[in-house]
């Protein structure tokens, strides 16, 4: 996704440098925000929205800025930090669609502000619907609408008060661009038969559950493939709970209080001392020195454990199969189950013009072929696929395809 436009295109671009109305005010008063809602409330058409967040420099994935368009009401920048409380605003569009970029990403935080879009637009997914090859806020409005938009801000700390108003400018012209973007890439999807396909795709990501909790999130934790020992191990998850505990607390990102490298030389080393961790290169920083006795804290206390209580190598046990390098030895015929469903899924991807991972979850697929249901019949497959959450429109190019497809492995029973 990061292959740059045609040199081409990229001429024909025009930047877009400041929003038609202006760089408003940032509205952070209850008096502001009724006057908000009454405009809106006013408004017609979709309503476009972005958020801006500071999961870089803050802890978690609050939301720091809102910004909203909508014909007749204009673009209005608010603070959620002032304004937690928006649903009035939610309510005065009532059903009005939304119009978000990689809506899957702003819908959870807007959430938290009382905003629930009844209808939902993603033109990051009818991008990917289409076959784009830069999926990008900037490089589909460049490809689309020939409008250059600058994303120099896009990393910046947003919980930055005031913000600046070069920020501002970036974050009124994200929302700018939306609703014109909407109706192209709509009539695109009309042209391609594949608007259909794009409303399942929306409403399944408008209505998509939070998450599930990780069972080990100190499992991803960069570099740990490196270590080989269940006591080094026990150091990371020791360093990374202490990390996220004072992370929390601070309010700081938890790479910024201590960076995933740090965690893993430690754990290589094992220091026995403040001293000794403290002569690694990556607790050299005053930073880091600083809060070297909570670190070495940490470490003796994964040192001290009893073999019982150390993490496995294996990681968290899961329902789901195992890594799919393993198949070969572990089911062979699953293994060709599996080669056989990846060589649809791929033809079907290149002949659509549809990536991979959006004809179907790859966890699906792999659940499917590790224990598809008894018989595989067309019918059988299509349940599976539609409880582990697949779209219609999936299930209808799928289901038969892979049934099939099973039916010809060999070794497979009849």
């Amino acid at each position: 996704m990061s292959a740059a436009l045609p040199p081409e295109t990229a001429a024909a671009v025009v930047p877009l440098t400041e929003p038609a109305d202006g760089v408003g005010e940032v509205v952070a008063t209850e008096p502001g925000l009724r006057r908000v809602v009454e405009a809106f409330a006013a408004g017609t058409g979709p309503v476009a929205a972005d958020a801006e967040r500071a999961s870089g420099y803050r802890y978690g994935q609050r939301t720091y800025l809102v910004q909203l368009r909508r014909a007749g009401a204009g673009t209005a920048l608010i603070d959620p930090v002032a304004l937690p409380d928006l649903s009035a605003l939610g309510a005065a569009v009532g059903d009005a669609e939304w119009v978000l970029h990689a809506a899957s990403q702003d819908l959870p935080g807007l959430a938290e502000h009382g905003l629930h879009p009844a209808r939902v637009f993603d033109t990051e997914l009818a991008a990917r619907l289409l076959g784009m090859e830069r999926v990008g806020l900037a490089a589909v409005v460049a490809e689309v609408l020939g409008l250059g938009l600058a994303k120099e801000h896009s990393a910046v700390d947003w919980s930055t008060r005031p913000l600046p108003v070069d920020w501002l400018r970036y974050a009124a012209l994200d929302v700018e661009v939306l609703v014109e973007l909407r109706e192209r890439l709509g009539e695109r999807l009309e042209e391609a038969g594949k608007a259909e396909w794009a409303a399942q795709e929306f409403e399944a990501v408008r209505t998509a559950p939070p998450p599930a909790p990780r069972p080990e999130p100190w499992r991803r934790t960069s570099g740990t493939h490196g270590l080989r020992d269940r006591r080094q191990l026990a150091i990371v998850r020791a360093l990374w709970h202490a990390r996220d505990t004072s992370a929390r607390a601070r309010d700081i990102a938890p790479g910024r209080v201590l960076p995933d490298r740090a965690i893993v030389a430690a754990a290589a080393a094992t220091p026995r001392t403040v001293g000794q961790l403290v002569t690694l290169p990556e607790f050299a920083g005053k930073a880091a020195r600083r809060r070297a006795a909570v670190w070495q804290r940490a470490i003796d206390e994964a040192m001290a454990l009893p073999a019982d209580r150390l993490p496995s190598l294996r990681g968290p046990r899961t329902d789901g199969p195992p890594p799919p390098r393993a198949w070969a030895d572990r089911d062979p015929v699953a293994a060709r189950r599996l080669a056989a469903a990846r060589e649809i899924v791929a033809g079907l991807s290149e002949q659509l013009a549809v990536p991979v991972e959006n004809l179907l979850q790859p966890d699906a697929l792999r659940r499917l072929c590790w224990t598809p249901p008894e018989p595989a019949t067309p019918d059988a497959v299509a349940e599976f696929l539609r409880g582990r959450g697949a779209r219609p429109w999936q299930v209808g190019l799928l289901a038969e395809r892979l049934a099939a497809a099973f039916a010809a492995v060999p070794g497979e029973a009849a």
